[in-house]
């Protein structure tokens, strides 16, 4: 079985990622197991966090945009993915736990980072991005000129 074969039968992760280039926080939501944690260096959120920044995201740059390679699979639910990403600060950024950003014009561009995710029945249970300088999340407040992230 191929890569993308295996990938394709993996609902939740296909859902996530089709979510995330819609901008779909309802389709994202429902890839997400409840015990889902996103962990980062700085923080490690749970699924309603996880939601509200996205949510956030999107709101303060509606052209965010994604692009990918192939999904590697690792084993058994264990998968990564290579991305691009970016877009342009149009509005204000509000986020709980950190000050609102007013919108600055900036385009933010993310250097291509891999995401490492773990799935099982219940949906995706891990996000881990490989923590690169300038890389999501931290990077995309770093380029909008917020010293202290809050991720």
């Amino acid at each position: 079985m191929s890569f993308q074969e295996k990938f394709n039968e993996d609902e939740a992760l296909a859902a996530y990622v089709n979510g995330l280039k819609a901008h779909d926080i309802v389709a994202i939501g429902k890839s997400l197991a409840e015990n889902i944690k996103f962990v980062t260096p700085a923080k490690t959120m749970g699924k309603p966090l996880i939601l509200e920044f996205l949510t956030a995201l999107y709101a303060s740059f509606p052209d965010w945009n994604y692009d990918h390679d192939d999904p590697v699979w690792h084993g058994e639910g264990s998968y990564s993915i290579l991305w691009r990403q970016g877009g342009t600060h149009k509005a204000v950024l509000s986020f709980p736990c950190f000050d609102a950003v007013p919108a600055t014009g900036k385009t933010v561009v993310i250097p291509k980072q891999r995401f490492f995710y773990r799935v099982d029945s219940s949906g995706l249970t891990e996000i881990r991005p490989d923590p690169v300088p300038g890389g999501a999340p931290r990077g995309i407040f770093e380029q909008i000129g917020v010293e202290q992230s809050p991720l």
